[in-house]
Order: C-alpha cells, then structure tokens, then sequence
C-alpha cells in the first residue's frame, strides 16, 4: 500500500497501535523479553571478537565461547567486587549505627530550631512511617524475591541466549530479509546493519565511559581521604549508565554515605562538588568523543524514554532505553512515511517549517478612459 494514497490517520492509527503491542508486550512479556534485548547488546559487543576468531580459522562454537567466557568473568568479578564491598559496609553497621543516630539528633535538633517541630512529633512521624513500612513489608519482600529470582535467570539465561544469537545470527538476519521481501531488500540490509552499529558502538562507548568516570571519582574520591571511595566511586559509575536520573540518585547515595561515615560536613559537599565535575567533564566531552554522534537522540525523548522504560521495566528497562529508541531512530529514518518520527526522535534542530510557495495573483489590467476634448 503506497503510503501518499493512505489516508494521515490511518497511518498515524497504525503506528500508535504498533507501539501500543511493543509496550504491552514489554511490560507483560518482560522475565522473557528482557533477558533476550541484553543477549542482543551483549552479542553485538562480542561480535568484532568472534568474527577476529573466525578469521583465524577457528571452530565456529570456539569462536564464541571464548569471548563469551572472558565477557562473563568480567561481569562476575566485578559483581564480587560490589558483593564484598556491601559486605565490608554492612560489617561496619554497629558504628553506623551510632553515627547514624548522632546525624538525626543533629536534624531535629536543626528541625525544632527552624520549623518550630518539636522532638515528640518528629518522633511520631517517624513511628507512623516504619508502621507504614511495616505493614508493607510482605510487599517488599515479594518484590525482593522475584528481583532475585529475575537476576538468576538472567545469569543463567544470558550466556545462552548470547551463544545462540551469535551462532545462529546469519540465520536471523535472513529472516528479517525475507519477512520483508515485498519491500527493498536493501533497505533491510541496511537497517540492520546500521543497528547493530549503533548497539554496538553504544556498548563500547558506554564501556569505556564508565572506566573513565570510575576512575575519575576514584581519584577525587581518594584524595578527599573518605570512607569507601572505591566502592562509592563504582557505585557513581555504574549509576552513570543511567542517564540523568541515575547520576542524581548516586549524588544522593554518596552524600548519604559520606555524611554517615564522615565526621567533617564539608567532606558531603566536597563528594558533591567532585561527582558533579565529572559530570561536566563527562556530558560535555566524554559522551560526545567516546560514544560519537551516532546515538543522536534528543534530551527530551531521552528522558520520557528513561522514565516509560523504568515504569515499564524498572532499571533494566531504564538501561535498553537508549539502545532501544536508538535503533527506533534507525527505523523511522529509513522506512518511508515514518520519516517524522525520526525527526521527532533526533536532536537536529529545525530551524523552522518551509514556508508555503509565494502564489503570484495575476495583475488586472487597469483601463483608463481618454477623454476627448
């Protein structure tokens, strides 16, 4: 069906109901859908990897196995790295304890000295909150559980799914190419390849991103001389990955900590001062070199995109949202008619619309009357 004879609203109905299903399916569909999007991304990083393999003659499966093995060891290193880290801050917990109860002293006492709050009612609020927290606690400890229960499966699921991918992927590839063989196969091919491009080098960039911004926080973190640098400092970077609303919550987190664990107040704004440097340092020259233009997706679409994916899917929906409107990006700029909402999606500016032609009026003829004397 050409889309110049199809009438607006039945185009438009059309991809509103498309990605009506793509959010449903996400939503109710996500202990499937998800583990197998982070199998995409992690084959289309191990992809130059296994290709090299194959070059060299290997055996296909060897090809895969190898980057994958190494892919997982990095992962579960720096999983025990984080695990060990939690254990060393929950072994200080009677110390915290203390200092935490210190800190809220200091608040109330800041609290009835400004607002004019005595202790008795904040002490009440206060009461009232943890029954609240407590009647949901068969709550939280079901979400817990099944948050616990999804990282297992993603452990288990996630090499498989990745070795498969990479095996069969000339196989996939095919099939998109013959699903839509009514249309240009070409422009298939292409979009395909330009996907992967982008996962790809987001997935790298994103990679080598983080190790800077680690190590970064690490070195500031360190010459201010406090309690668990390192293990804030990862903690900020892996954060990082999340765009915008992540590097709030780990300024949140990291402050909290310094001001339980430190005794001098200025080290809370000095933890601040430094996470808020690389910041700068990162969303001005870091994003820009490292993951290149090709992610060109707007500031506004990234955040309502970060914000559905994690309402949808929670942090790892947060996560695939800007691979995921990425690649929607690559759609929309080479499917014809669906071209606006790439524009919708991008982060070129328009200047403004074209303005309509000029329509010249022909000129009357203006008749004068001679009069004859």
């Amino acid at each position: 069906m050409d889309h110049h004879t199809t009438p607006f609203y039945q185009r438009l109905s059309l991809v509103l109901i498309s990605l009506t299903i793509l959010t449903l399916g996400m939503f109710y569909g996500k202990g499937i859908i998800l583990p197998i999007l982070f199998a995409i991304l992690l084959a289309m990083l191990l992809l130059p990897i296994t290709n090299f393999f194959a070059r060299k003659k290997f055996p296909k499966p060897l090809s895969i196995i190898v980057p994958l093995l190494f892919s997982i060891v990095t992962i579960g290193a720096v999983i025990y790295f984080l695990s060990t880290q939690v254990l060393n801050f929950l072994d200080d917990a009677p110390a915290l304890r203390e200092r935490v109860t210190e800190v809220v002293a200091s608040f109330q006492k800041w609290l009835t000295s400004s607002l004019n709050i005595s202790v008795p009612k904040q002490n009440q609020y206060f009461k009232d909150t943890v029954e609240n927290i407590k009647g949901e606690a068969p709550k939280i400890v079901g979400v817990t559980f099944v948050s616990i229960t999804e990282m297992i499966s993603y452990l288990v699921l996630l090499p498989i799914y990745t070795f498969l991918i990479l095996y069969y992927r000339s196989t996939i590839k095919v099939f998109f190419i013959r699903v839509f063989k009514n249309g240009d196969e070409d422009q298939v091919h292409e979009i395909l390849s330009k996907s992967g491009t982008i996962a790809q080098q987001y997935i790298t960039g994103l990679l080598i991103e983080t190790t800077i911004v680690f190590t970064l926080n690490t070195i500031g973190f360190l010459i201010l001389g406090i309690k668990y640098a390192i293990f804030l400092a990862l903690l900020a970077a892996l954060l990082n990955i999340i765009p915008y609303v992540g590097m709030l919550v780990a300024n949140l987190m990291c402050m909290g900590v310094t001001l339980i664990t430190s005794e001098n107040i200025r080290d809370v704004l000095w933890v601040g001062i430094i996470l808020a440097a690389v910041q700068f340092i990162d969303n001005n020259f870091g994003m820009p070199m490292i993951v290149g233009n090709k992610v060109r997706i707007n500031a506004l679409v990234t955040i309502v995109g970060v914000l559905v994916g994690g309402a949808l899917c929670g942090i790892p929906g947060m996560f695939l949202a800007i691979p995921g409107l990425a690649v929607l990006k690559v759609i929309f700029d080479n499917v014809s008619g669906l071209q606006p909402w790439g524009l919708l999606l991008g982060d070129e500016v328009e200047n403004s619309p074209s303005k309509p032609p000029r329509i010249s009026l022909p000129r009357l003829k203006r008749k004068t009357k001679t009069l004859k004397v």
